[in-house]
């Protein structure tokens, strides 16, 4: 009987050998396939978590107040020890491990890492503690597709854009929402907009919500009601829930980073206590607000029809806050993804309650608050605009939510990096031993331009008509190392200092610089070409003349690698000599 990875092994080969499909084709059926197996097991690791919620929390825990304490010690524990002490691959955040794989380890994930989140993030969500699938889905859908990309004997780069494709896909399929998966991969995973690989990840994360909806049904998360922007002067109460989103935010940063950063410190039977403590502060919780435990969707979807009043909301958010950052600080395995839609969620209908208390005017109804809630929180806490808009826009199919969202999620990010710059998962990243490039260091520079560095003059353009002494005097006066000469209109060559002094000293100083030195050929450039191509045109010619767009018998400035130094501030004293080995090129060109 075969299995499914022999079958799979079987497949790879047959690709390979293949005369049609050639390599960039091979790699987008390869991500359909992540896209199906990674939907897969986050369908499985679903019901296994909705299995064991039920057996625990639901069926047995209403009877007695011991259970609600029980179940998440327990479960807990259960969870801590696994992926600390059995699988250890499988410990701290799905974003920094698959991040790791794209920039530290070629796209290797190792696939123990999946069963040991799996079975972990089960035994802990599963028990009720408050937190989230979608970032565990993640690093099993990176994890699937390293060991895919390993049985289809992928190049090393090919591999080290595979763990992105099959974390959209798991994070899509837990999410059930593929743009959503797409966005927030490349903004918080790769941190750059990767053309080359967009595709490939697309196709992941739809084939994988498409298993997700076949077997779980295509019913979205929340039943959204319909929203209607009442006034424009509601922006300012928006813009209040952003504010406050991105208070919070910063402050869950500031405050659980240090404190985790000594719990890991912590050692021997002392370490064992923290996933106990973490249990007990959730069952709690529990005991006072049982909507507090597990992911929540179900809570969310209640505060945006309207069924708890505005400060029951506030204490569900704060309860959840509490209880996801003692999780945070000790280990419990899971994710934060869906904890922060939750405390955004209840923020936001708490906030709109109150102003329904006190605004002079109208106002939409706490749903509309709650929707735009969501993104909030989120956007504070993973810095990742585009997702967090796209988000609550994917979940409402409305395009009026927007402008809200929008002007509420920009002030949670502004507010929090103000207050915090550094991001959660920069810190955790580092406390989990990885040295990871942030959004900022990821995001490109500038591209610098021949504009950027050209001389706007024509000090280096001598006519066909001067003499070589005076040739010689411009060369001096300038400090340079070559001067162009315009033979005619719109036709520019060039001539070397030591042909120059060679020429004076043999006496042809009177004689016209065309007759009495060789002016040899060369290329042109213009403004707007990228700095780097220019660069490879002078490792060949010591001056370009860069010529008009529209008219290109015209000079608007001169550029040499000088100018490029300064550009780029390098001193003079640092600069390599420029000379002999550029005119001994241009002379074999010519």
């Amino acid at each position: 009987m075969r299995t499914p990875l022999g079958i799979l092994s079987k497949l790879a080969a047959m690709s390979r050998r293949s005369p049609v499909l050639e390599e960039p084709q091979r790699f987008l059926l390869l991500s359909i396939v992540i896209g199906i197996f990674s939907g897969l097991v986050v369908v499985c690791f679903h019901v296994s978590i909705e299995y064991l919620n039920w057996h625990t929390i639901h069926s047995l825990a209403p009877f007695s107040d011991v259970l609600f304490l029980l179940w998440p010690t327990l479960g807990g524990l259960a969870a801590y020890v696994l992926v600390h002490y059995v699988v250890p691959t499988a410990r701290g955040g799905g974003i920094s491990y698959t991040k790791a794989a794209v920039y530290a380890s070629d796209g290797y994930i190792p696939f123990r890492s999946v069963l040991g989140k799996f079975a972990g993030c089960t035994l802990s969500i599963g028990t009720g503690n408050p937190m989230g699938p979608e970032d565990p889905a993640l690093q099993m859908g990176a994890g699937i597709a390293s060991l895919l990309g390993r049985i289809f004997h992928l190049t090393r780069d090919h591999m080290r854009r595979i763990a992105p494709i099959g974390a959209a896909a798991g994070i899509g399929a837990a999410f059930n929402a593929p743009i959503t998966a797409v966005l927030f991969v490349m903004e918080e995973v790769i941190a750059a907009w990767n053309a080359g690989v967009l595709g490939s990840i697309v196709l992941s994360a739809v084939s994988a919500v498409v298993v997700s909806r076949w077997f779980l049904g295509d019913e979205p998360l929340y039943a959204v009601p319909e929203f209607e922007l009442v006034g424009y002067s509601e922006l300012l109460i928006y813009a209040a829930v952003g504010v406050a989103g991105g208070c919070l935010s910063a402050l869950f940063t500031r405050y659980t980073i240090p404190l985790r950063a000594s719990a890991q410190r912590l050692s021997g039977r002392r370490k064992l206590m923290l996933p106990v403590l973490a249990g007990l502060g959730v069952g709690l919780a529990g005991l006072v607000a049982p909507e507090t435990m597990g992911a929540g969707y179900e809570v969310i979807d209640g505060a945006m029809h309207d069924r708890f009043p505005w400060n029951l909301l506030l204490l569900f958010g704060m309860l959840k806050l509490l209880a996801v950052g003692l999780c945070f600080i000790c280990g419990t395995p899971g994710g934060l993804f869906a904890p922060t839609i939750f405390v955004g969620a209840m923020l936001g209908g708490g906030l709109a309650g109150l102003a329904q208390l006190y605004w002079p005017l109208e106002t939409s109804s706490v749903g509309a608050y709650v929707l735009v809630g969501i993104g909030t929180f989120f956007a504070g806490l993973f810095r990742a605009p585009m997702s967090s808009v796209f988000m609550v826009f994917e979940i409402s199919a409305s395009y009026v939510i927007i402008l809200p969202v929008m002007v509420a999620n920009t002030f949670a990010i502004i507010v929090s990096r103000h207050i915090q710059h550094e991001s959660l998962f920069e810190f955790s990243a580092e406390q989990d031993g990885f040295d990871l490039p942030s959004v900022e260091e990821r995001r490109k520079p500038p591209l610098m331009h021949v504009e950027d560095a050209m001389r706007r003059d024509r000090d280096r353009v001598v006519s066909n008509r001067v003499s070589v002494s005076h040739a010689l005097a411009t060369l001096d006066k300038l400090g340079e190392h070559a001067l162009l000469v315009e033979v005619r209109y719109g036709q520019w060559r060039w001539i070397d200092r030591r042909e120059v002094e060679r020429a004076v000293d043999r006496g042809r100083g009177a004689m016209s610089v065309t007759e009495g030195v060789r002016a040899r050929a060369l290329v042109r450039t213009h403004a707007d070409v990228p700095m780097d191509q220019a660069m490879r045109k002078l490792a060949v010619y010591p001056v370009l003349p860069v010529a008009s767009r529209m008219n290109p018998n015209y000079m608007v400035g001169t550029l040499t690698l000088d100018d490029i130094h300064r550009a780029f501030g390098i001193p003079a004293q640092d600069r390599p000599p420029v000379g002999k080995g550029i005119a001994r090129k241009a002379g074999d060109q010519a």
